[in-house]
């Protein structure tokens, strides 16, 4: 008797314990997904009972609520400047679309798994991961924001506390959630990233599909080794425990079978954030219209197969990231901008369900549909490989008035080395000049901001003033400073209205007294005087436009501001 009562004592102990780290998801019927403070407390509890989990308060975000990492580390060093001795650092992202929660839940079993040892602890690996980025929008939770999404039953908002979409606000950090991000980033100095979505878009048969770092724009070595080596064994594994997986199906209100390019991720996204510091990243894509349990399980072990690769490759992965940093010098050719190459097509096995189109009931017209009695497994192109349309050379360092402050301080919180002028120095750079953008009609995450820019390069000397900064390039955040002060990059601080000041005129003139003036000018100018001449014979509208007349002689004179449409960031081609 007393061995029965023993074993069942054993048996309930073993099933508190089990109980004990059981995740809200798993408490539910699969459909539910772990509110904030249900995910902070999970963490909480970890921390608490396992030596090898600690969770850490960082950074503020825009809810007034501060973010958090959870570290996982058996050897049990929490220390962010340490960790990296001997060890790779996978950093994991969840919830910056609370709607999308599939990876917050299954983080939570994740570091669960590996905490009690059902997952062997990796002994070259650390993973770093924020529980959930956007806390303002998972406070604001809902069951209707995700129309075309197939559960869980309740979920936070898409936008932040500001409805800010944060995985647009990387490089412009707009949001304290954005500069918290990157204060983490650069102290956690990953390896591989991480985070965790759900797709919208077009049906198919897969549960899995991802974005990945474009290996181009990660470049060098490292970019060839992603997309050839880590990532096609990443997904094998996955295949051998029955998942497929396809390339995100960068498409909306269409059918995939006329086929699709790769989602070229720039700096705004975060696996493009990454990719500028040379961090191979990927979003998981879960599909929305498949049931949540699925979702949440093919994101498990997504992670769980990267952090096994990680874990046999960690040294390779340093070395060609240590690599990458080196790879981008003074004098080299910098792609900025990019398009499809139509003409590289990779045939790719894809599944997916027949699709037509038919009567819509709503509006009388015709409407897409996918038939998902009909499935089929066909070939269709896909588009991988952009070419340049835009380069730029590399220089030696760029310089930024201190008055610029706003520009500085997003470069500081990236880790971006500087150095002030230590007293007035004339300095011979390349300018630009602004000869033309667009700007957009709509506003878009709280800008209206500008594309299309071109620029006039001149080489001319400069006086700086003392506390103005000198940016090397010979840095591992080159590709940052290339993306971010190279105004016709897509997301160029410039095209992020960053440096609007400039476009606008703050001193005119008057005509009625500027008329005497511009007559001089071309009487005592004979060389003005021919290229007026010149240009009222080419351009009939010009000829025609007394006012256009008089602001041309006005702009090619002293009187014109020098600062109107001049960039106001330097770069210095050679040494000092």
């Amino acid at each position: 008797m007393k061995k029965l009562l023993a074993l069942l004592l054993f048996t309930a102990t073993l099933s508190a314990q089990k109980n004990m780290y059981t995740t809200p998801y798993e408490k539910g019927n699969r459909n539910q997904t772990a509110t904030y403070q249900e995910t902070i407390d999970f963490f909480r509890l970890l921390d608490r009972d396992f030596e090898s989990v600690q969770l850490l308060e960082m950074g503020p975000t825009d809810s007034g609520i501060p973010l958090h990492i959870v570290i996982y580390n058996p050897d049990k060093v929490f220390d962010l400047a340490k960790m990296h001795d001997n060890k790779a650092v996978l950093f994991v992202n969840n919830g910056i679309h609370p709607g999308e929660p599939d990876g917050i839940d299954a983080t939570m079993m994740l570091y669960r798994d590996l905490a009690t040892g059902k997952v062997p602890a990796p002994k070259n690996t650390v993973i770093v991961m924020i529980p959930i980025y956007n806390i303002g929008g998972a406070l604001n939770r809902n069951s209707h924001s995700r129309a075309n999404q197939n559960g869980p039953e309740s979920y936070g908002f898409r936008g932040n506390e500001r409805n800010y979409d944060l995985n647009r606000d990387f490089l412009k950090s707009d949001t304290k959630n954005a500069r918290s991000f990157a204060e983490i980033f650069h102290k956690v100095q990953p390896d591989i990233f991480i985070d965790n979505h759900v797709s919208n878009g077009a049906d198919y048969q897969y549960v899995f599909t991802y974005i990945a770092t474009h290996h181009q724009k990660l470049g060098g070595n490292l970019g060839t080794f992603y997309k050839a080596e880590m990532l096609p064994k990443i997904l094998a594994a996955m295949k051998a425990k029955g998942i497929e997986a396809t390339p995100y199906v960068n498409i909306h209100d269409e059918k995939p079978d006329g086929g699709f390019a790769q989602f070229m991720d720039y700096p705004r996204y975060s696996t493009g954030y990454a990719s500028m510091f040379n961090v191979p990243g990927s979003m998981p894509e879960t599909h929305m219209l498949k049931n949540y349990a699925d979702r949440v399980k093919v994101t498990y072990e997504y992670m769980a197969e990267t952090l096994a690769y990680i874990e046999q490759n960690h040294k390779r992965i340093k070395e060609l990231r240590s690599e990458n940093d080196r790879h981008y010098k003074a004098g080299m050719q910098y792609p900025l901008l990019w398009e499809i190459d139509s003409t590289e097509v990779t045939l790719l096995p894809f599944l997916g369900y027949e699709g037509g189109f038919k009567t819509s009931e709503v509006s009388g017209k015709p409407r897409l549909y996918y038939d998902r009695k009909k499935p089929f497994s066909k070939t269709v192109p896909y588009y991988q490989r952009y070419n340049p349309t835009l380069e730029v050379t590399i220089p030696e360092a760029y310089i930024i008035p201190r008055s610029w402050w706003n520009a500085v301080e997003l470069l500081q919180i990236n880790n971006i080395r500087m150095e002030p002028l230590a007293q007035d120095t004339e300095i011979e750079v390349e300018s630009y000049r602004i000869v033309d953008h667009k700007t957009s009609r709509s506003p878009y995450e709280g800008h209206y901001p500008h594309y299309g820019t071109q620029v006039k390069a001149t080489t001319r000397k400069v006086l700086f003033r003392k506390g103005d900064f000198v940016i090397p390039t010979n840095q591992p955040g080159v590709k940052y400073l290339l993306e971010t002060l190279e105004p016709q990059a897509n997301d160029s601080y410039f095209n992020w209205n960053f440096f609007d000041a400039i476009l606008q005129q703050k001193e005119y003139f008057s005509a009625y007294v500027f008329e005497d003036t511009a007559a001089k000018l071309l009487k005592d100018n004979p060389k003005l005087k021919t290229e007026f001449d010149a240009k009222k014979k080419q351009d009939r509208a010009f000829a025609n436009d007394g006012d256009a007349q008089l602001d041309w002689i006005y702009t090619q004179s002293e009187y014109y501001e020098k600062t109107h449409m001049e960039y106001p960031v330097y770069r210095k081609m050679r040494s000092l």
